[in-house]
């Protein structure tokens, strides 16, 4: 089981997202178990502040370090094997290939950023890595948060009903996914490909891998650039033909 810790000052944001859809259902499997914890129930003083103006001047406010200190050495308990990820603008940009690696942990603190960022020394000595999930400002690190939450639970295995699923998704082998037709197979005179109605399996991996690849160099030429881990490229041959 993937055990995820979230610290936060607005725990009520999480409720609605993380108890529904896929990852509500992996934490009924109990694939996955969430904790959210609200900031000030870990500040000392009777003003239950966690933030105040920064040193040297400028605009906003900052996150006090030592109740995000307190959160996490209470969360973390004895277990020293968790891994605190500060979500903030300044971090790695999450990647499936992070996800993947992080999907392994077995528990994950998170710590919101909010305002103009949390004391620097919250960075270097709590923070094991810091994840942005894009080139852009957000509010708070709320919302990456709950991404990065769902971008490893269906990662988990046992979560997602079927494995092979995973393999031909967006970005398992530095490719887009192809496109995807349901019913019906003609609205209003548009009509879906041919190919996906022949019953010809192979001819519609062919079409499947061509799509594929026209839509990465169309859409994101950079993906062909990276170098294929082995082992997915390996199976993303068994699992598509």
């Amino acid at each position: 089981m993937l055990r995820f810790d979230i610290i936060t000052i607005f725990p009520t944001m999480f409720a609605s997202v993380l108890n529904d859809s896929i990852v509500g259902r992996a934490q009924a499997k109990k694939k996955i178990s969430i904790g959210v914890h609200n900031l000030w129930d870990f500040t000392t003083d009777p003003y239950r502040q966690v933030d105040d103006r920064p040193f040297g001047g400028g605009p906003g406010m900052v996150l006090m370090c030592e109740p995000i200190f307190r959160a996490v050495e209470k969360i973390r308990g004895r277990k020293k094997q968790a891994r605190v990820i500060l979500l903030c603008p300044t971090g790695k940009t999450l990647t499936q290939a992070l996800a993947k690696k992080l999907a392994k942990r077995k528990h994950l603190i998170l710590i919101c950023g909010h305002y103009e960022g949390v004391d620097e020394r919250v960075r270097e000595k709590l923070v094991d890595e810091s994840i942005s999930i894009g080139d852009y400002v957000l509010t708070g690190g709320e919302l990456p948060a709950m991404v990065l939450v769902d971008c490893l639970s269906r990662l988990v295995p046992g979560v997602l009903g079927r494995r092979e699923s995973l393999l031909c998704e967006s970005f398992e082998s530095n490719q887009l996914e192809y496109p995807q037709y349901t019913r019906p197979a003609n609205f209003h005179g548009m009509k879906i490909p041919n190919v996906l109605l022949s019953g010809h399996h192979q001819q519609i991996e062919t079409w499947r891998k061509q799509q594929s690849l026209a839509r990465t160099k169309k859409l994101r030429p950079d993906l062909l650039k990276i170098p294929l881990n082995q082992s997915n490229s390996q199976r993303f041959k068994k699992t598509r033909g």
